[in-house]
């Protein structure tokens, strides 16, 4: 192989390894759109302060409640008329098996559904509110729903008002339910507040120890704009907080599995803070969002907003699009793009997705259903890895005579190029057709990429057991008693597997290629870069690396046969075409 070959199929390698990398490890799929040239991140400190309101109604059961759907195991605290639990009966810890609890936070962390009465998110209207119950209720629709309303009298300004906070959950499956804040004076004045505020504080479950792992949890903020429903990625906090001055259309917290989503049904008038902080030492992260209320005036108002809170799943999700698909006949909310993709290759990964899932139902094991899937996407190359591999074995039965070149023109390095480029089109051999198909198949691989490193069905999926228990994570077989740098404490078996077939296939190829004057190239190619891509993919959840595993061994038996087969079969050919020209001068020279 000759020195631009192997610069060619080095740089094709590269532009593999930094765009998988970017695009995927170190920046997750996501939209990249920040805040908008409407938001600002600073927080006026004079606007909108809390207006100070004292109880004025007697308070009946002041004990936390639990209401129970099919779906969720909700705590309601009578303490703020607040929620301090919203635990998912459907979806369980991977660890400890009990149902996921998606209000996290320490001992000291607000509840959520707690309101302000300005926008001070330091001084909450915690007061105890009294509260009904009552379940069965039929919707428009039929549906039945559970309502649970909380009312309290408050003074502030000579004025008396009273603040209502009713919460309709659905007694089905679903996971979005409605909160009604309403706000009333009971003197016939005005109500004595400019605005209030909603707010969602406390971190979205499950419990997590690090978010800096690319491939474990993480908390991501997005907003979608009311105007042009495009989704945006908030980044940019200053102390913590964002502020989004134009309505938007939903807001929400999202983690890798789980995720709650804030919608604005009818409100007048308002703005949105978004809140990120990592200096909780016993949470890591916590993040929030607000819904600040502005223009409040004459004697009552009436604001609805609706809340998901539940899993990742565009089966939980999409029925919000379409009216007669959800409880609360709602439609166009499109929630379902809080789900992550591979970006400009989400049409793909949604395909391999639903490929995945058939496989799933003929055999229901995701490790099963991942194998079939990768001999079903290396049937689908089959056509682009043939022709890379003929390539490879064309330019290794070439190997003699492309020696022969090389030392009548070791002297001259441009009459070499010409004599090799002139050697390959007679024999109509390219000298890209090795890596041009990798290239080819790099969307492809971006789409697997994305699609089994986040894909809900597989958290908790096991396929070994006892080795492989969650698809999802790394398949840790044993935890150390210290770290070992750039690794951590647990020991993986599959990345070892994956880097062990990964230099093998790179050896069977050298092997059938390489002269000495490139060992030192093709040695980088055979250990450096199955070595960097260990340490990329370490971490890397194992149904990922079973993918490429299971990839890499179908290639190794692919290239077994092309180097004992073809090879020979192309040096017979190539050595008929000799010996016909030689034939064929001798018949000249005789005449």
């Amino acid at each position: 192989m000759d020195r631009n070959t192997i610069i060619a199929i080095v740089l094709s390698v590269i532009v593999i390894t930094v765009g998988m990398t970017v695009n995927t490890v170190f920046f997750p799929p996501e939209y990249t759109n920040t805040v908008t040239e409407t938001t600002e991140t600073i927080i006026p400190e004079d606007e909108n302060k809390n207006i100070a309101v004292t109880a004025t109604g007697s308070a009946g059961n002041t004990q936390p409640f639990t209401i129970e759907t099919e779906a969720y195991s909700i705590g309601f605290d009578p303490a703020g008329a607040s929620v301090d639990s919203i635990k998912l009966k459907n979806h369980k810890e991977s660890t400890t098996g009990e149902p996921v609890e998606l209000i996290l936070k320490d001992s000291s962390g607000k509840n959520a559904f707690l309101l302000y009465t300005g926008d001070d998110l330091s001084d909450p209207v915690d007061d105890y509110f009294n509260y009904t119950i009552e379940e069965n209720v039929a919707t428009e629709n039929g549906s039945l729903i559970t309502l649970v309303d909380f009312t309290q009298t408050f003074e502030a300004d000579d004025s008396t008002f009273e603040i209502k906070k009713s919460f309709a959950i659905p007694e089905n499956d679903e996971y979005l339910f409605k909160v009604n804040v309403s706000i009333s004076s009971l003197d016939g004045s005005s109500i004595p507040l400019d605005s209030y505020t909603l707010g969602y504080d406390p971190q979205v479950g499950p419990e997590f120890e690090d978010l800096s792992n690319s491939y474990g949890e993480y908390r991501r903020m997005y907003y979608k704009e009311a105007v042009n429903n495009k989704r945006r990625n908030v980044t940019d906090f200053e102390n913590g907080y964002a502020e989004i001055t134009d309505p938007v259309g939903w807001a929400a917290v999202a983690g890798k599995y789980f995720t709650v989503i804030g919608v604005p049904e009818n409100v007048a008038s308002y703005t949105t803070e978004l809140r990120q902080e990592s200096d909780d030492s016993v949470l890591v992260q916590t993040n929030g969002f607000y819904f600040i209320r502005n223009g409040i005036s004459g004697s009552t108002i009436s604001d609805t907003y609706d809340y998901y809170a539940g899993p990742k799943l565009s089966s939980a999700l999409d029925i919000y699009n379409v009216a007669n698909n959800n409880t609360f006949s709602l439609a166009g909310l499109r929630l379902d793009e809080v789900l992550d993709s591979s970006s400009w290759l989400g049409w793909l990964q949604t395909i391999l997705k639903w490929i995945l899932n058939i496989f799933y139902k003929i055999i229901p094991n995701y490790g099963v259903a991942i194998i079939l899937l990768t001999i079903l996407v290396k049937l689908i190359i089959q056509p682009l890895s043939k022709k890379g591999m003929d390539s490879t074995a064309k330019m290794a039965a070439l190997n003699p005579k492309l020696e022969e070149i090389r030392t009548k023109y070791a002297d001259n390095p441009e009459a070499m190029n010409a004599a090799m480029a002139k050697l390959y089109k007679e024999e109509g051999i390219s000298p890209m057709g090795s890596c041009l198909p990798m290239l080819i198949q790099f969307p492809i691989f971006i789409a697997l990429y994305g699609l089994l490193s986040t894909h809900y069905e597989l958290r908790g999926a096991m396929f070994i057991p006892g080795w492989i228990p969650d698809l999802s994570v790394p398949d840790t077989v044993f935890t150390l008693p210290f770290n070992i740098p750039f690794l951590g404490d647990d020991i993986h078996i599959l990345p070892i597997i994956y880097t062990a077939s990964m230099i093998f296939s790179m050896k069977i190829t050298q092997t059938a290629n390489t002269q000495s004057s490139q060992q030192g190239m093709m040695t980088f190619m055979t250990y450096g870069m199955p070595i960097i891509f260990f340490f990329i993919l370490y971490n890397a959840p194992s149904g990922l690396l079973l993918y490429w595993t299971v990839m890499n061994f179908i290639s190794i038996l692919q290239q077994i046969y092309v180097n004992k087969k073809k090879t020979e079969k192309y040096a017979k050919e190539i050595q008929a075409k000799e010996e016909a020209k030689i034939n064929k001068y001798k018949m000249r020279k005789r005449k």
